[in-house]
């Protein structure tokens, strides 16, 4: 058989494989992701919904001073969150790859247990440890740490750690999954060279998964950018993030377009962290690198 008949065997046969999730991926993804920016450039309806002219005043509106703040609080919040999160999960991948296959049975099941309970009743939960008469006050009273008229709830402090306990086992999963793939021999003989384990930490482990953090890093950015539920029940004024915004304008001011455009901003907001993870998967010489498993 020729070599242009082989290559087109080939390429039939991945394109029969792959052909259901592309089509997947484009009704249920890339359609939605389209209308939502061609929305966009619709007016208002007279009493709400879409309009029937095309416009860019829409797209204009994004500029009114109130959302370059939230757009920015957003992005500095998701980034807080993210680089708090990985700095917890990291030491627990490392942990759980090494210590005895019990052990790490019990660490995987208390990370998993969150997700046993329902999301809106977790976030109740801490409502009720920040409460002002919750015992985390009492206890921060207790100890001279806060003073007695202090407020834990309806902070950006309190979204921001409502959201690193949501997000942490979607760090752990991917940073754990890395990390029991990872050679701990060279770990070993960085230490025997004379590194601390500190050192070799830095030095060696964590270059050693960089898949892993980078994974992780994509399974809690992404979320974050587009949370709205956290900072609506633990946040307040100050804590408001752009999924707020574009649920607001939804449900209360039925003003579509200009939803689907912060939505459009949205996206491309997240779409950036994508173009960092894929090009990162990229050798140095500008080529793709080969397959990996990431989770």
């Amino acid at each position: 058989m020729s070599a242009p008949n082989v290559h087109r065997k080939n390429f039939l046969s991945e394109f029969s494989v792959s052909s259901p999730s592309f089509l997947w991926l484009t009704i249920f993804f890339l359609l939605p992701t389209l209308i939502i920016f061609a929305i966009s450039f619709r007016s208002r309806g007279e009493f709400g919904g879409i309009g029937d002219q095309w416009t860019l005043e829409t797209l204009q509106s994004i500029a009114h001073p109130n959302y370059p703040s939230i757009i920015w609080r957003t992005i500095w919040m998701s980034l807080a969150c993210t680089g708090l999160t990985l700095a917890i999960a990291v030491p627990v991948a490392y942990h759980m790859a090494r210590v005895s296959a019990k052990m790490r049975d019990l660490m995987m099941l208390l990370t998993i247990i969150p997700f046993w309970t329902n999301f809106l009743i977790r976030i109740f939960a801490w409502k009720s440890v920040l409460h002002p008469e919750g015992f985390l006050k009492q206890f921060l009273v207790w100890c001279h740490l806060v003073n007695p008229d202090a407020t834990l709830l309806y902070r950006p402090e309190a979204v921001l750690l409502v959201m690193i306990y949501t997000e942490l086992p979607f760090a752990i999963l991917p940073l754990y999954a890395a990390a029991e793939k990872f050679d701990f021999s060279l770990f070993d003989a960085a230490m025997d060279l004379g590194a601390t384990r500190l050192r070799a930490f830095f030095s060696i482990f964590v270059p050693g998964i960089a898949d892993g953090l980078l994974s992780a890093c994509l399974m809690v950015l992404i979320p974050c950018i587009g949370s709205y539920v956290i900072p609506d029940m633990v946040g307040g004024k100050d804590s408001m993030m752009l999924g707020n915004v574009i649920v607001r304008m939804t449900l209360e001011n039925r003003n579509i377009p200009a939803a689907a455009a912060l939505s459009a901003v949205l996206t491309v907001v997240m779409f950036l962290p994508l173009l960092f993870f894929l090009k990162g998967k990229k050798n140095p010489d500008g080529s793709a690198a080969p397959a990996k498993e990431v989770v």
